[in-house]
């Protein structure tokens, strides 16, 4: 199986859903999109494959969301695409694509939903939320 992540290291919930598929016992293909950003292409057959409205995959925290006034509902999805080609930080994260389909997991533990593995151990988040118990069942 391949698994794709495009990851933010900075972001405690791309750390967390890189670690729950460590945690299946794969290896994932990382794409650092800040550092390589998805290709026009790329990103809108993202958003498409895991069932999201543009807007939907937008970061608002911790970005230039406001300032540039991308909440003007009178903008098309071209112009937000734009924003998110220009600016990745504006890309929401993190996105992972598997053979079992494509979600943004936010919050992490829905990686869980595209995984083919089980997973291999007891997983708790960074900050201790439990979300597979020590006889490797989903808590959450």
């Amino acid at each position: 199986m391949t698994v794709t992540i495009y990851h933010n290291p900075a972001c405690g919930t791309s750390r967390n859903t890189l670690a729950l598929i460590r945690n299946s016992g794969e290896e994932p293909t990382i794409i650092e999109y800040l550092i390589t950003p998805p290709s026009r292409t790329v990103l809108i057959q993202l958003i498409k494959d895991a069932g999201l409205a543009v807007r939907d995959a937008i970061r608002q925290k911790g970005t230039p969301y406001a300032e540039l006034r991308l909440d003007n509902p009178a903008l098309d999805d071209a112009t937000l695409i734009d924003a998110m080609l220009a600016q990745p930080i504006l890309i929401n994260r993190p996105f992972v694509v598997t053979e079992k389909g494509t979600r943004l997991c936010r919050p992490s533990e829905l990686v869980l939903d595209i995984l083919s593995n089980p997973q291999q151990g007891a997983f708790a988040k960074e900050d201790g939320e439990i979300v597979i118990d020590a006889k490797r069942k989903r808590v959450i």
